[in-house]
């Protein structure tokens, strides 16, 4: 059948009439943008492609293994590659640019949008395939010269086959004027692994890759897209990418307002729009391509995900939040399995909003440089300085222990290394305050063992993120003997605690309290006032007597005693670790044997840490005592540290001995004891507060059967409120995306996680255990 419009057309530039759009197409330029058409209700017959989904909903597709992805395979003409598994091409050498900017930047009317900017949120670019990333540089590039000074540009761009960082650099290396933007991508480019992957561009640039299938990372995606770059290879080459389900997913995850474009005008992908919940028209395509459709949400659809996102439905409020403090909508229909992980309905905070931040620890410090970072004043307040108790060691090791069998504690482990070391090297290029020296994790015992081949069976994981290793390897990586194979995390490393969380605290936008609170109290927002206008929402009593009223509060605190009443229902586990170190002065420090990679059994041990003055620091331990209170540093924990290390490192223990001449258990050594909290099934609590008060009475009935008596309710939370606690061991590693995760949801952005490994450390989660226990 003949397909025709599925809204009346407005006239293009120099069009007379709306019908003329199609016919005069060979006579419009192709650097005229097509103007928006009106919503209005469907001029077609009834579809021939049935919905996957009701109109604005994402498709239920379950989350894909944790797996490396197969990479692109690649032919070239000179720097133009083509996909030989496809059979098609990235971009025309010649041309590619050009048709980027008319069929992706004009047709979404970017330049006139990005120029009238003022959300306090960002603007979202979805992409259907990232490829080379030509169209997302080119939309980078105009938003920097057309946007507002403080406007933010954020992109979530899928791609299931990525490119190599070598190819990658060589493809855009055809666009010398976009090389600002390309070596930022090319530096933090990650491997090629199923999971999120969040880059920055530019300091107001976000880019979020998702790695995978393009309906499966959709539809866990948390966030709102307002322009969609519907690209990838030809349908006629990748006819299964162009599904029903993929635009099912778009519409599912668009803001009201938003818009697409595409190059293709095949008949099956506009019936596939349709049906989904778009109207699409046809205008000239770019040079020797006579059509391309563009779009937006249908009246309908917009008005369903308006609904559903507390937003006022009615065009003409630019779909403005109804009540921005109570407002309890979502991006997403309720999650019927798990509703008490539904997220409060972000109102974006504005520059004049005052947070505040309880905690200068590695989890307080990383979440006030997120904010900070995004233009948010930030209070940051501890008792003690920066960097103190759990986060005051002179090393820590950046790693993690990933479980045999796949679990979200797993995949969030996984996806926290890889996003605090790309954190790391954008934060500290020069590694002042952190080392890239990789970690092995060894196998001392044959239960480990087997256990890490468990792990290697189950994941196929690109070898730049984790390798086995044989024991001769492992002393190679070390440089030092040792006995025991093992697992080699190259992208893991170390840090220098307390001077990091020092810089983080320094970050411009970033004032330092140093105060003990003695409680906190919610205050009742003015029924008119929205975030950062209104009044604030909580007030903090001051240990001088004084008070401090804020915005939005982050308890970013490490000990349960010092939790303040809203939140002393968390399950937090404080747990004793002394460390040991030994300093040796710089006469004597030439001949020491030394570690060239962190090395981790039943404790760790790291390369020992050079001072401005030649004297070195060797660490190790720690120790591991729940329940023990005593903050007294104990000679029997020294030895129970030495123990460890001579029975991973016998060869290095030897020879340390050797250039000290004395034992190690005898050698001059200090110690230092501090509590590190963690949750019961040992992930952080990240996310909003849940009142848990409400959550007893609405969620009862799951005392009685959890599992056919969940209540159709989404969780309560206390407004304003937030929490980032319970990082163990880890939180150098957990710490820092837990800090993005925070704020992205503060901010009103797309989130850094998958939606379920957000829903995986979520504070209410024991809660509901607690109810379904009856305890």
């Amino acid at each position: 059948m003949n397909d025709h419009p599925s809204s009346p057309r407005q006239p293009a530039p120099g069009q007379s009439a709306p019908d003329q759009a199609a016919s005069s197409a060979r006579k419009t330029s192709p650097q005229q943008a097509p103007a928006t058409a009106a919503r209005k209700p469907a001029t077609t017959p009834p579809s021939a492609i049935e919905p996957v989904t009701a109109p604005g909903v994402v498709p239920d597709v379950p989350l894909a293994p944790l797996a490396a992805l197969e990479e692109a395979q690649l032919e070239w003409d000179d720097t133009a590659p083509q996909a030989t598994d496809y059979g098609d091409v990235y971009f025309s050498i010649h041309d590619g640019r050009a048709e980027t900017v008319h069929v992706f930047l004009d047709s979404n009317r970017l330049s006139e949008r990005f120029r009238d900017w003022r959300e306090a949120r960002p603007f979202v670019i979805g992409e259907t395939g990232f490829g080379t990333g030509l169209n997302i540089l080119c939309a980078a590039q105009r938003f920097l010269a057309t946007a507002p000074a403080e406007a933010r540009l954020h992109v979530v761009s899928v791609e299931k086959h990525p490119m190599r960082a070598a190819d990658l650099e060589r493809a855009l290396s055809a666009w010398p004027d976009l090389a600002s933007l390309a070596k930022p991508l090319v530096a933090q480019w990650p491997a090629a692994v199923l999971g999120v992957h969040r880059l920055w561009l530019d300091e107001r640039i976000t880019l979020d890759l998702h790695f995978g299938d393009a309906v499966e990372r959709l539809s866990r995606l948390e966030g709102g897209v307002d322009a969609w770059f519907l690209d990838g290879f030809s349908p006629s080459k990748n006819p299964q990418m162009w599904s029903p389900e993929l635009f099912a997913a778009m519409a599912g995850v668009s803001r009201p307002t938003a818009t697409f474009a595409t190059f293709t005008a095949a008949g099956f992908v506009r019936r596939g729009l349709r049906a989904a919940g778009f109207v699409w028209r046809k205008v000239p395509g770019h040079g020797m391509k006579r059509e391309m459709i563009c779009g937006e949400l249908d009246e309908p659809t917009a008005a369903a995900r308006a609904e559903l996102m507390g937003l006022d439905a009615s065009p003409a409020s630019g779909h403005a939040p109804m009540q921005e403090h109570a407002v309890r909508g979502a991006l997403h229909p309720l999650r019927r399995e798990q509703p008490w992980t539904q997220p409060p309905q972000p109102a974006p905070i504005a520059r004049e909003t005052h947070v505040a931040v309880l905690g200068a620890g590695i989890a307080g410090t990383s979440c006030a440089e997120a904010l900070a970072r995004r233009g948010v004043q930030v209070t940051l307040i501890d008792a003690e300085a920066p960097g103190a108790r759990a986060s005051g060691n002179r090393q820590g090791a950046l790693y993690v222990k990933l479980a045999a069998e796949t679990n979200p504690a797993s995949r969030f482990q996984l996806a926290a290394l890889q996003y605090s070391r790309r954190w790391l090297a954008s934060l500290d290029p020069k590694q002042t305050l952190w080392s890239a020296s990789g970690v092995l994790q060894l196998a001392t015992s044959e239960r480990e063992r087997k256990r890490q081949q468990r792990f290697l069976d189950n994941h196929p994981l690109p070898e730049a993120l984790l390798k086995p290793v044989s024991a001769s390897e492992a002393s190679r990586i070390a440089g030092s003997e040792i006995a025991f194979d093992g697992l080699f995390y190259p992208v893991a490393g170390w840090v220098r605690p307390s001077a990091l969380c020092q810089h983080l605290a320094a970050t411009p936008g970033i004032r330092f309290l140093q105060a003990r609170i003695e409680a906190i109290q919610s205050l009742e927002a003015k029924e008119s006032g929205a975030t950062g206008n209104g009044e604030p929402r909580w007030q903090l009593q001051i240990s001088d007597g004084s008070c401090m009223e804020v915005d939005q509060l982050i308890v970013a605190l490490g000990e349960q005693t010092n939790l303040p009443e809203p939140l002393a229902h968390l399950p937090l586990q404080p747990i004793r670790g002394q460390v040991s170190e030994i300093t040796v002065a710089p006469e004597h420090a030439a001949h020491l044997p030394a570690l060239d990679s962190v090395v981790c059994a039943g404790g760790y041990v790291s390369p020992y840490q050079r001072h401005a003055d030649g004297s070195v620091t060797l660490s190790f331990g720690a120790t591991f005592a729940p329940r023990d209170e005593d903050d007294a540093v104990r000679e029997a924990d020294h030895a129970a540290n030495v123990a460890e290390l001579r029975s991973a490192l016998p060869a290095f223990v030897a020879a340390w001995e050797q250039a000290r001449g004395v034992r190690l258990e005898d050698d001059d050594w200090q110690g230092r004891v501090a509590w590190r909290a963690a949750s019961p099934d040992k992930s952080p609590l990240a996310g909003p507060a849940p009142d848990a008060a409400q959550w007893r009475g609405d969620y009862a009935a799951m005392a009685f059967d959890a599992k056919k008596r969940v209540p159709q309710s989404s969780g309560a939370h206390l407004p304003g409120l937030w929490l980032s606690t319970a990082h163990g061991s880890r939180g150098f590693t957990t710490a820092p995306l837990c800090a993005e995760l925070i704020a992205s949801q503060l901010c009103g952005e797309p989130l850094p996680l998958e939606r379920e490994l957000a829903e995986h450390l979520h504070p209410g989660r024991r809660l509901i255990r607690d109810i379904v226990q009856r305890r």
